[in-house]
């Protein structure tokens, strides 16, 4: 016989606490605490609720935690109700009820209680005394190990629940399952064991093959985390078997910082590898690093010693270009050939550069400024020029009205030889619209003579006027053709007859017939 609480409830505690171990009924009794928890008003049987012991005991958060109670808990909080039996005492091949459910009440309790306060559980082999609860009514004594089965049954729960929503290691949870399976052997609760015993059998059964499953995952992961690995090192061996002369590496740079970010994230955040592949892995990229670091800063140190060289060419070019100011626009041409020879050069890095290309940038200014001096001063002296271009420009307008042709072109000659004399002008865009305007008279001119002097060519009058008699005979016979279909009503051909008419008719007004 035992007391009322012992270290088979639900949770692991400390063997050695008086309180909750086992003792024989006539020796020890439940401390008036336990009876007060007992008959906490909270305490109702499930009938009148409606829950099942195993809504007491809420899911605990890590892998291989379960619910734990303690006998000061009880006296704290409200005590579950009693756990519904199934119909017969026999075990269930199946897991029992969802927690929460409502099940038929069995036709003989899963309890008793005797006179002197002894609880027995039934049970497949007949009654098996539980514990003692000699201070409190027989309700309370049932009460307090219907809820020490309430306990075991959250823990079955939540390991059932664990399993089947994932995210739990099955094997951990194989472990704990067997620790909850031997807590049921004997154990110091009333309820039917025997279905709880079924449900963490079957539970026990799944999670061993689920162990199984997952260690082949766990194999497939390490291979496919060897092969990833594998994938970083070829890309960092890659970077390092470049042409330091092509590679850029500012971006190259940054591309193998990245690749040591992957390789920390995947040796933190990926499967263990096994010790000899992880280090031959890890000689392979740590070796192409240190090749890629050293192309680098060789790479570096030839490069100063060119940006020296391109230095000192730079600065003597500065030199030359600023001895050249005393020349004013008339050193242009020599500051050009320095150009050339600042392009083809080289670079003698950013910063300096940019501090010698200000220098020689400035001394060219100073001779285009000596240039735009004169272009400005030249502006101002073709003011007059221009005012007379555009006088010259209105009296040749006219011309192109002009009907004798001879007079067009007097005319013409006479306004051009004016337009020479004045000389030219400033700005060149100026100039240019000027001499554009002019010349669209001219040409216009041009284009009566030359159509002048085809009129007047033997040959070609001999010409035109035959195909202007070809012209007018095919005239004649389209308004023949056009009458025709009118009169027949044939408006298709009546449309084509009139169509090749006008054009025939163009043709001829072009050869002026």
């Amino acid at each position: 016989m035992t007391s009322a609480s012992s270290p088979d409830t639900a949770g692991s505690h400390d063997s050695s606490d008086a309180a909750d171990e086992l003792v024989p009924a006539d020796e020890t009794t439940v401390s008036p605490d336990e009876s007060a928890a007992a008959t906490d008003p909270a305490d109702v049987p499930a009938e009148e609720t409606g829950a099942s012991a195993t809504e007491t005991a809420a899911p605990a958060e890590g892998p291989d935690d379960v619910a734990e109670t303690t006998d000061a808990d009880a006296a704290e909080a409200p005590v579950a109700a009693p756990a519904v039996p199934s119909p017969t005492p026999a075990p269930s091949p199946r897991p029992g009820p969802r927690p929460g459910a409502r099940v038929a009440a069995p036709s003989e309790p899963w309890g008793r209680v005797d006179d002197e306060g002894t609880v027995s559980v039934r049970e497949a082999e007949g009654w098996r005394v539980v514990g003692q609860y000699p201070d409190g009514t027989p309700a309370e004594a049932l009460a307090y190990f219907e809820r020490k089965f309430a306990d075991l049954a959250s823990e079955v729960t939540l390991l059932e629940v664990r399993h089947r929503r994932g995210g739990a290691s099955a094997s951990d949870l194989r472990t704990t399952a067997l620790s909850v399976r031997a807590k049921l052997d004997g154990a110091a609760a009333v309820g039917d064991l025997a279905a709880l015993v079924s449900r963490i059998d079957v539970l026990t059964a799944e999670l061993a093959e689920a162990s199984e499953t997952e260690a082949v995952a766990a194999k497939e992961a390490v291979a496919e985390a060897v092969r990833e690995r594998t994938v970083i090192v070829e890309e960092a061996e890659a970077l390092a078997a470049r042409d330091p002369q092509t590679v850029q590496w500012k971006q190259s740079t940054a591309e193998m910082s990245a690749l040591f970010d992957r390789w920390q994230a995947h040796q933190q955040n990926g499967p263990r590898l096994p010790k000899s592949t992880a280090q031959q892995l890890w000689r392979r990229f740590r070796d192409a690093r240190a090749s890629f670091d050293r192309h680098r800063r060789e790479f570096f140190s030839a490069l100063d010693e060119t940006h020296k060289a391109a230095r000192d060419a730079k600065t003597r070019l500065v030199e030359r270009a600023e001895a050249l100011a005393p020349r004013g626009e008339d050193g242009i041409g020599a500051y050009r050939d320095l150009l050339d020879q600042w392009k083809a050069s080289g670079r003698a890095g950013r910063k300096v550069d940019d501090a010698l290309w200000a220098r020689f940038k400035a001394a060219g200014d100073a001779l285009y400024s000596a240039r735009g001096e004169r272009e400005a001063a030249d502006i101002e002296a073709s003011r007059e020029k221009i005012e007379q271009k555009r006088a010259l420009l209105e009296q040749a307008a006219p011309i192109v009205d002009e009907k004798n042709l001879g007079t067009a072109r007097q005319r013409l000659t006479a306004i051009q030889r004016q337009w020479d004399e004045i000389g030219r002008v400033f700005p060149r865009d100026v100039e240019r619209g000027l001499d554009d305007e002019l010349r669209k008279i001219e040409q216009s001119v041009r284009t009566r003579e030359d159509a002048d002097w085809k009129r007047n060519d033997p040959e070609q009058k001999a010409r035109a006027n035959d195909m202007t008699r070809q012209i007018t005979d095919a005239i004649a016979k389209l308004e023949s053709e056009l009458a025709g279909a009118e009169a027949r009503g044939d408006k298709r051909a009546a449309a084509q007859a009139s169509e090749a008419l006008e054009a025939r008719r163009g043709w001829l007004r072009a050869l002026g017939g």
